[in-house]
């Protein structure tokens, strides 16, 4: 089986080496944003335009007559969408006049709904000093300005030439053309560049492993290109769902809403909300009710339910692989550095991020940040709850993995290599004896706590198929090998135990002392399993195994072998001989108790005790 070893790396860092690299890469981001923006603008594009590049080469069509028929083809779709939305604004302000007796009766409206004199002292200060500042604009003297005061005189400015009005026009244009012309160049030499790019992103960040660092890259890259296709269609459809039921609800500009609700759908979270508050507002101001509104909130809430409930669910599972305070962060973080055009790109952009650290050893500190994956495996949780003295948090985790699992499931897959971690701390000299039996105690506490629980079913019968002898109390005895740890082990394995029908009890590692095991309780014994998480003690465990066999010769033994579910570090990597060698030994809770199944399953329990001084050569010696 794999090693089980701790998922945090506790190698040294250089904090402050970190925190000047991270500050300089915001610096540059934010000071080139003139650069990055378009560069990353054409990534994506790049990763959305690949697979079309991809199917057309298969045509025969070259290698550079692809790349620039899907460039124009996405910018003669992003220039229709330009020209469509400028002439909904151009439609929209120029009707927004029309609107102002309807919003000003709303306001007078929901003024009168909050009464109070001081509010009508408010608003009549208000509309005083509105009057005195449109007086002053327009030139003529206000009310306080004293009789016979000069007339300031107006210069008027003389007719602008037609260059001029057409230089006006196309000046606010030539910055999103510039970068418009940026994009479309660096998405064009990225296409043709793409190989050439991938081999020195593999020669950057794992030239050492050719084969695993071209497949990762590759998988990366395929997983962003798809990611980003789905949204695009997903958010495309949103949108033009939106756009129309705004033009049967009868809100104006319903075109330039639905485009906006398809960007803004690339920002989970905020973007839908951002991008329903104006045409809610003016679907108010359009009709002399709420009803307009009403029906306007409704649209946006339903479709946004069912695209992110069941369209997205269905094509790319329920969330971007991004955890959601990563979302919210990194719609801020992008937002300060580029403005809107950073908010529709900060989910694609950390997307890229993530699965770029999924893949890329170096880069996975990003994976661990932003990623929704759990930061530690449920194992090393409950070891963390154990460090902490908590058992009562670590009881309530083990609570929600029962939901979907089995006990005996759940102490083999974390219980056990949690105490593994704990042996291995052992091991490194991290544990003094004080501090494992606090360990033991809490993760005794936890398998109290879980005694409710059922175990897994029997494999091969009932409880009522365990002989009468087998279920007498006494009739297995679970003890730990060497110390605490073994011990809460052995608690875990006589439950799961008992449960099957067995009468087991669980007994301390002290027991197995020369002045204590006479005391130890075997008259009933039919088994005796010895629990060991250390690998390392071979000659502990053969002596401990002698002295079991002197008190009791007619009682078959079983190790405990934990270590080989995992291979603690202290078990294995010293060289020592491997402790349950030619013995009868599991490695799992699960197995033990299926194997004392299967020796209770012959009622006398000679063949079991004669296999075990046949695989026990310490108990034939002795």
């Amino acid at each position: 089986m794999p090693r089980i070893v701790p998922s945090l790396d506790d190698a040294p860092r250089d904090s402050l080496r970190y925190l000047l690299s991270a500050a300089l890469v915001i610096a540059g981001l934010s000071v080139g944003s003139e650069i990055f923006v378009p560069i990353a603008l054409a990534i994506l594009l790049s990763f959305v335009l690949a697979p079309g590049v991809r199917l057309l080469r298969r045509c025969h069509l070259g290698r550079v007559l692809p790349v620039l028929l899907m460039t124009a083809l996405a910018f003669l779709v992003i220039a229709a969408l330009g020209t469509l939305l400028a002439m909904q604004l151009r439609g929209l302000a120029d009707a927004i006049p029309q609107y102002q007796a309807t919003v000003l009766d709303k306001v007078e409206a929901l003024r009168g709904m909050v009464s109070g004199q001081n509010m009508s002292r408010f608003s009549d200060f208000l509309s005083s000093l509105g009057q005195h500042l449109q007086a002053g604009a327009d030139g003529r003297p206000s009310a306080g300005s004293a009789a016979g005061a000069p007339v300031p005189v107006v210069v008027a400015q003389a007719p602008k030439m037609p260059l001029e009005v057409l230089a006006g026009y196309l000046k606010p244009a030539l910055h999103p053309l510039a970068v418009a012309g940026l994009v479309a160049v660096y998405a064009i030499f990225i296409l043709l560049a793409r190989e050439d790019l991938r081999n020195r992103a593999i020669r950057l960040f794992g030239a050492g492993d050719l084969h695993r660092s071209t497949a990762a890259i590759d998988d990366a890259a395929r997983r962003v290109s798809r990611y980003l296709l789905t949204q695009l269609a997903v958010n495309t459809v949103a949108g033009l769902l939106v756009g129309f039921g705004l033009w049967l609800i009868g809100v104006p500009s319903a075109p330039l809403w639905g485009v906006v609700f398809g960007c803004l759908r690339f920002v989970p979270y905020v973007g839908p909300p951002l991008a329903a508050a104006a045409p809610i507002a003016l679907a108010a101001a359009v009709a002399p009710g709420w009803s307009t509104a009403l029906w306007t909130a409704a649209l946006f809430v339903g479709v946004e339910a069912v695209v992110s409930q069941a369209i997205e669910p269905a094509l790319y599972g329920h969330n971007t692989g991004l955890s959601p305070l990563a979302v919210v962060v990194a719609a801020t973080f992008w937002t300060v550095l580029w403005g809107p055009v950073g908010l529709v790109l900060s989910t694609p952009v950390t997307v890229c991020l993530v699965v770029l650290g999924r893949h890329v050893e170096p880069l996975a500190f990003l994976d661990v940040m932003l990623g929704d994956r759990p930061a530690l495996e449920p194992h090393e949780v409950f070891y963390q709850r154990l460090l902490a003295d908590d058992p009562v948090e670590a009881s309530d985790l083990a609570e929600r993995q029962l939901k979907e699992g089995t006990l005996g499931a759940y102490y083999d897959d974390v219980l056990l290599p949690g105490l593994l971690l704990a042996q291995d701390d052992v091991a490194a000299g991290r544990l003094d004896h004080g501090r494992q039996e606090r360990i033991a105690g809490s993760a005794a506490e936890v398998v109290e706590n879980l005694s409710d629980h059922d175990a897994a079913p029997p494999s091969d019968g009932g409880v009522d198929e365990v002989p009468d002898d087998w279920r007498r109390p006494g009739a297995v005895v679970c003890i730990g090998a060497r110390g605490p740890l073994d011990d809460a082990v052995a608690g875990a394995l006589a439950q799961l135990l008992a449960k099957r029908g067995f009468g087991a009890v669980a007994a301390p590692h002290e027991a197995l002392g020369k002045a204590r095991i006479a005391a130890l309780p075997l008259d009933d014994a039919r088994l005796v399993v010895l629990s060991c998480l250390d690998g390392g003690g071979a000659a502990h465990l053969r002596f401990a195994l002698r002295r079991l066999h002197r008190r009791r010769p007619d009682v078959p033994s079983l190790v405990g072998a934990w270590w080989r579910h995992g291979g603690a570090a202290g078990a294995a990597g010293r060289g020592s001989a491997d402790a349950a060698e030619g013995r009868d030994a599991v490695s799992t809770l699960t197995a033990a108790v299926e194997r004392a199944a299967a020796m209770a399953s012959n009622r006398d329990g000679r063949p079991a005790e004669a296999e075990a001084r046949a695989r026990d050569p310490a108990v034939s010696r002795s």
